[in-house]
């Protein structure tokens, strides 16, 4: 440091002037400085020497460099050397550059720690960038989570699945999970377990022969749920399956046989339409051929007398040939009228 008798004797040489101003001004900087960055650090300098967190003055004031918050990085030393837990500080402002929550990631591994979970800072720290709440994942491996499913506030009150003999069957299920650490990183979410354990009902109750069977013994689809290891691939355990409410809805089978049968009545009634508009139209032909086969009657009719006239210009034909023809006509049409005649006694007198 500068001697202050040396001072004075800086300030009365003119030639050196202001070379001596420089100076002081650059000491009293210096102290200025030093002051604020004493003040600034002390406090948590003081903090991490009396806890032996091994924090330094210059790797707080590097921190200030490197726009890291050098409380956060004091306190969370603080509690992992309290806790006796081994981490860095150069890995403590690493995963904060890295957006990380080092304080909870730090909490997380003394809850693991006092829990004995095995729980490093590597894997603490992947599951904490990953997203996940590493703090609230160790509490859940202590503490097993219900899940309901379906969820409670979705749009969904319950499971609906139907038996063999066609009854709906309204199901509602609690699966109590707890978290798998070592899975937690790229393992499924909630989300998986519900729509698997929703699956496994739904296969578990539309196997059943009847519903008054799923009804009896409804331990009988959690058995059959939990056997099937819908945990694999997620980053939770199940522990068990609870149905807690089965109800009885529709009868789908009856409904879907009504359904059915009208269907089949409307495909029958389309049938039928068709086969009458058919005979409609071949009536329609059939008269259409009658009148035509009249009309050539008729047109042969009226070549009759013309043929007789040209019969009797040619001497073909005589008069008594004429009356004897409409003799024999008359005759055979009295006929066919005592037959009529007679045919109509006879059905009139039938019982």
């Amino acid at each position: 440091m500068l001697n202050p008798a040396v001072i004075p004797c800086l300030l009365a040489s003119d030639s050196d002037f202001p070379v001596s101003w420089i100076l002081i001004a650059f000491i009293v900087l210096v102290v200025i400085i030093g002051g604020i960055i004493l003040v600034k650090y002390f406090n948590l300098w003081l903090q991490a020497f009396f806890a032996k967190a091994e924090i330094s003055i210059l790797q707080l004031i590097g921190m200030s460099f490197r726009k890291v918050n050098a409380a956060v990085i004091v306190r969370s030393k603080i509690m992992a050397v309290q806790a006796s837990l081994q981490v860095g500080t150069q890995e403590l402002e690493a995963h904060y550059l890295a957006g990380g929550n080092v304080p909870n990631v730090v909490r997380a591994m003394i809850a693991a720690d006092r829990a004995r979970l095995p729980l490093d800072f590597k894997t603490a720290r992947a599951i904490d960038l990953a997203g996940r709440d590493v703090l609230d994942a160790v509490r859940n491996s202590v503490l097993p989570k219900v899940i309901d499913c379906p969820k409670a506030e979705g749009p969904k009150t319950s499971i609906a699945a139907v038996a063999k003999d066609g009854i709906q069957l309204m199901a509602k299920a609690r699966v109590t999970v707890r978290t798998n650490i070592e899975r937690l990183v790229g393992g499924a979410t909630e989300e998986t377990i519900i729509a698997r354990v929703g699956e496994g009902i739904v296969s578990t109750i539309g196997s059943a022969e009847s519903h008054k069977s799923v009804l009896e013994n409804p331990d009988r689809i959690s058995k059959t749920v939990l056997a099937k290891g819908l945990d694999a691939g997620t980053a939770f355990e199940i522990l068990s399956i609870d149905i807690a409410d089965v109800d009885i809805g529709e009868n789908i089978g009856a409904k879907l046989q009504a359904d059915q049968a009208e269907a089949d009545k409307r495909i029958a009634q389309a049938k039928a339409e068709e086969r009458r508009a058919m005979a409609v139209a071949r009536e329609t032909e059939m008269n259409a051929l009658v009148a035509e086969n009249r009309a050539k009657v008729v047109l042969a009719e009226a070549e009759v007398p013309r043929a007789m006239a040209e019969a009797f210009r040619a001497g073909n034909l005589g008069i008594m040939d004429y009356y004897r023809m409409k003799n024999i006509m008359a005759d055979t049409e009295m006929r066919e009228k005592i037959v009529g005649d007679q045919e109509d006694d006879s059905r009139g007198r039938r019982p």
